[in-house]
């Protein structure tokens, strides 16, 4: 079994469709659920909208699950292999479940589902802040700063004791779709196959645009270039910046 993480807005649902279009992989479609993911499709623990959704959940120390967590037993790969397989061609030896959450769930995924393979697709923190702040109805960009961070501190604390994990960056999907498929392939022991839909290369710089255009308020303008000093170096150990935001992308 392979999950697929990442938080909202990092593409984690087209890179499910391009690993799903791969004749061994079955992913789920069409199943009426939210972006189809198999978190709204069981019900052994609760979807990140219980602990406030997009931008909220990672929050919440109830929504971070490992190893050892009590919900790990054989009842829950029972509960949950049962509530997904329905969505699945099980004739297909590779079975994809994608959900944003599953990034503070890996240690309880890996207990519940021994061998099982993660692939974790990280995005600059600007294009994933700018639409869940949104959705959520806010400008508080250090809050959607802050999520992203810890989000993915607590994946990075649980990574180190994973068998098997992919991770790759969106920006890097974009600007090369053909080698970074082959790499996710290879992880999973596939052959490669090209991307089955075309892949914008250009999805960052909508959302570095609006960051601009944000600043055009002198007020915003002032408090953003706070929040970017605040966080640039937490933010630099994964490759981006917020203060030179078209560097890292």
């Amino acid at each position: 079994m392979v999950f697929l993480a990442g938080l909202h807005r990092s593409g984690t649902t087209l890179l499910a469709r391009l690993l799903a279009a791969h004749p061994e992989i079955s992913g789920f479609s069409g199943t009426g659920v939210p972006a189809d993911e198999g978190q709204h499709l069981q019900t052994v623990y609760p979807a990140a909208a219980v602990y406030g959704g997009p931008g909220r959940f990672g929050f919440a120390p109830e929504s971070h699950l490992t190893e050892a967590s009590p919900l790990v037993s054989e009842e829950s790969a029972r509960r949950l292999f049962g509530e997904w397989s329905p969505h699945w061609d099980l004739s297909r030896p590779v079975l994809v479940e994608k959900s944003p959450p599953n990034l503070l769930k890996t240690g309880f995924l890996q207990a519940v589902f021994p061998g099982s393979s993660f692939v974790v697709i990280v995005r600059h923190p600007i294009p994933v802040s700018i639409p869940t702040a949104r959705w959520r109805g806010t400008r508080r960009y250090d809050r959607m700063f802050e999520h992203w961070l810890r989000s993915h501190a607590l994946f990075e604390a649980d990574r180190e004791r994973l068998e098997r994990v992919h991770v790759l960056q969106y920006e890097q999907l974009v600007r090369d779709p053909v080698g970074t498929l082959r790499g996710i392939f290879e992880f999973l022991e596939l052959d490669p196959i090209p991307p089955s839909e075309p892949v914008e290369p250009g999805a960052n710089e909508k959302y570095l645009r609006q960051w601009q255009d944000l600043k055009r308020d002198l007020r915003m303008r002032a408090y953003l270039d706070l929040v970017s000093l605040r966080y640039e170096r937490r933010v630099r150990r994964y490759g981006y910046s917020l203060l030179f935001p078209e560097r890292s992308t």
